[in-house]
């Protein structure tokens, strides 16, 4: 970049400094997206051994460095050691997975011999005679199987991927790593909290070989960004954040392709039939790790009736115990919120509920952008707290009676994105899959539950298309059909 302008990035504990990243002008912006037009002719032509042997690379150098990342992610998005550590380790299975996919990664034969009216329509005899089925000799009928479709996957053109807060190195990579793999070029629009991670990853690109422009980072303002969504030199679009952004998004992308892995109020539904005390463990995880600031974060948690006081009784004890606190500290489990307008949002919704008849279990309070984990009762499907995406440590918990009653709760609303289910039940687990409309749905265990090479999106208001290694490789990649008469 030539613009020597930088902005400070700033930790959402406690304010101090973390480092200095660059603003991107209109000029850098435009440099970038030629650029990035140029990268994709070289990356296009390279072999898929040799991106392949780039992820891998990348792999490597970021174990290498693995405490700078954590320590980054950390300072700037305010994230336990525990789990950027985590997040660490999920983006180097990301590269090696799309380093995997990259060697193996195909498209289909097409049967093109599977209907003899069909081949009665589309194929003459060598002298142009009329094929028909009931005399044909067997060289006719032979050449019928001697016509072969090939459907090939092909890199669809410079790819801007536009990423959040919460996790600034694994879900940046879950765009960059398989648009490297299928042979795009990308520009990157870092979340503007948390930019540093994304400068340290270009740094590994560029070491581990990846070729000049195929990956460039652009901290820019919003309207830079729309820029570019609007700009058709981009194929694909692919964003991942709020429903609202993403949606905007979409209405002004033009013709490119459009990939939006978007929010949601994660529901569990806890049967009578549950092993509670793991239900318990795994709710107040899912529910509180990274202060809620997960898109899959346990947010509605519906128990059956008969061991619901249990319930309660134990997760209480549990969301207690949480450690709450500088999230450069061991053991910290619970770090701030991303500033302190989202703190001031997520107690106003808190104080909203309460108002309207919620009942607060524990937690409630806030000191700055430290927010005490917190559960609420006795809410209903029309409080922000339900139907709404909190992004912050709050759940709601409430008894039912009847499982398609509960089943119905959990689905309803605009989001979709992972839902948990804990039973034994099978036929509970298949009912729900069927009937709630979620991307995913994690039985005895809750949403939170991904593994980077799931396919992975949402249903609704969720999003559009799917990330997950090889199902975001489809999405940047389209079909060339070639069809081979050698009779």
């Amino acid at each position: 970049m030539n613009n020597i302008n930088s902005e400070t990035i700033w930790s959402p504990f406690d304010g101090s400094p973390v480092g200095l990243m660059p603003i991107a002008d209109e000029n850098d912006v435009e440099a970038a997206t030629v650029a990035s037009v140029e990268a994709f002719g070289v990356m296009k032509a390279l072999p898929r051994f040799v991106r392949a042997d780039i992820l891998d690379r990348a792999a490597q150098i970021i174990k290498r460095r693995r405490a700078e990342f954590a320590s980054t992610i950390a300072s700037e998005a305010g994230k336990p050691l525990f789990d950027a550590r985590g997040e660490v380790s999920r983006a180097i299975f990301n590269l090696t997975n799309a380093a995997a996919e990259a060697r193996r990664f195909v498209g289909e034969e097409v049967p093109l011999d599977v209907d003899g009216g069909v081949h009665e329509y589309q194929v003459t005899g060598t002298d142009g005679h009329r094929i028909d089925i009931e005399k044909a000799q067997l060289q006719e009928l032979k050449a019928s199987r001697q016509r072969v479709g090939i459907a090939r996957r092909f890199p669809i053109g410079p790819i801007l991927a536009i990423a959040p807060f919460n996790f600034p190195l694994n879900l940046v990579l879950h765009k960059v790593a398989p648009a490297i793999a299928v042979g795009n070029s990308v520009v990157l629009k870092p979340a503007p909290q948390t930019p540093l991670t994304s400068a340290l990853l270009l740094q590994v690109f560029e070491e581990a070989g990846l070729p000049q422009g195929a990956l460039q980072v652009v901290h820019c303002s919003v309207a830079l960004a729309e820029k570019m969504v609007r700009d058709d030199r981009f194929a694909m679009v692919t964003f991942t954040g709020s429903a609202k952004v993403g949606w905007h998004i979409k209405s002004i992308s033009g013709r490119k392709k459009v990939a939006l892995e978007l929010g949601g109020n994660g529901a569990v539904i806890v049967c009578d039939d549950a092993d509670v005390d793991l239900a318990v463990a795994r709710c107040a995880r899912g529910g509180l790790v990274y202060a809620g600031q997960y898109c899959i974060g346990v947010q509605r948690i519906l128990v059956a009736r008969q061991i619901y006081d249990v319930f309660c009784e134990k997760l209480i004890a549990k969301v207690r115990s949480f450690n709450v606190g500088d999230p450069l500290v061991e053991g910290v489990d619970v770090g701030p919120v991303i500033n302190e307008d989202a703190a001031k949002r997520i107690s106003a919704w808190t104080e909203e509920a309460l108002a309207n008849g919620a009942k607060l279990l524990c937690g409630g309070t806030r000191n700055g952008t430290l927010l005490q984990p917190t559960l609420l009762s006795n809410t209903t499907p029309s409080m922000k707290v339900e139907c709404e995406e909190v992004f912050g440590p709050v759940m709601t918990v409430n008894p039912f009676d009847n499982f398609d009653d509960a089943l119905n709760r959990a689905a309803s609303g605009n989001y979709g994105l992972q839902g948990g289910l804990f039973t034994n039940n099978l036929r509970r687990a298949f009912q729900s899959i069927e009937e709630w409309d979620v991307g995913g749905l994690i039985v005895n265990d809750v949403p939170i539950f991904r593994i980077d090479n799931m396919p992975f999106g949402g249903w609704k208001q969720s999003g559009l298309g799917r990330e997950g290694t090889r199902y975001a490789m489809e999405e940047m990649s389209a079909i060339k059909h070639l069809v081979l008469n050698y009779s």
